[in-house]
């Protein structure tokens, strides 16, 4: 029903900028986050944006750096990312769902991931 694809990912050094991209196929009304996991560690909520965009809402430790933002008229999910630390080093997931919640299991549709990969 939803197809959802991440591009933009690469290596970059500590203080450098990226920006994701997640191309969704199918409707675009659903509320749409970003999560990141690394390898032996839980998968965690990065950000997450409502339908129309008028809502989102970061994990503490991303506020301030990182922002998510949508087109819908190109289905399209971004997550501009600021001043990356080693920390940010991870695979970065973009997710759509019908609930605006932090929680990864409430999300439907789920894209393969890009890699981040941020040296010191």
């Amino acid at each position: 029903q939803v197809q959802l694809v991440e591009s933009g990912g690469g290596l970059v050094q500590a203080g450098d900028s990226l920006r994701l991209s997640c191309a969704a196929s199918g409707r675009t009304i659903y509320i749409m986050g970003w999560f990141r996991h690394v390898p032996g560690k839980e998968r965690e909520f990065v950000a997450s944006i409502t339908s129309t965009g008028f809502r989102t809402d970061y994990a503490d430790s991303v506020e301030g750096r990182f922002t998510i933002s949508r087109d819908n008229a190109k289905n399209t999910l971004f997550l501009q990312m600021n001043r990356l630390k080693p920390d940010d080093t991870a695979v970065y997931y973009c997710a759509a769902g019908r609930r605006f919640t932090t929680r990864q299991s409430e999300y439907d549709y789920w894209g393969q991931g890009t890699q981040v990969t941020v040296s010191s």
